[in-house]
């Protein structure tokens, strides 16, 4: 048996995150996509803690954003990065995790979240129905 890579791990994790937000209904998916799409590039204008800072300004409004970052905190942690491990994201949230860490902790969490945002973005294309069939 073969180990997967990284990049592997990513996608299984990311997949299987994305079909639990498509079973919960066409109302999170119409939500959910937008904000996954606009995560990334949030992440590379704006820097990661302000990228999450927005994305938390906007749980308690919005169903989606936070299954977003439940999901980008559940697939960060099982990255296993410095300064991200279970204790500090349950007791911090990933934004405040992220705000907490260190320089050289800081630009790994913003890799892999890059990394782990191209799968999402990928996984939501594929995942979620398209809007020509809704309408067809």
């Amino acid at each position: 048996m073969t180990a997967q890579t990284r990049e592997q791990q990513r996608a299984l994790d990311v997949y299987a995150r994305v079909r639990t937000a498509r079973d919960k209904g066409k109302a999170l998916c119409a939500e959910y996509k937008p904000r996954v799409n606009g995560l990334g590039a949030a992440v590379l204008r704006d820097g990661l803690a302000a990228a999450l800072a927005f994305l938390e300004r906007e749980v308690k409004s919005n169903a989606a954003a936070q299954h977003l970052l439940e999901d980008l905190t559940w697939c960060l942690e099982r990255a296993r990065l410095p300064g991200l491990s279970e204790p500090s994201l349950k007791r911090l949230g990933l934004p405040g995790a992220v705000r907490a860490l260190g320089l050289n902790e800081y630009m790994l969490a913003t890799r892999e979240s890059l990394r782990l945002l191209v799968w999402f973005r990928r996984a939501a294309q594929a995942t979620f129905p398209l809007e020509e069939r809704e309408h067809a």
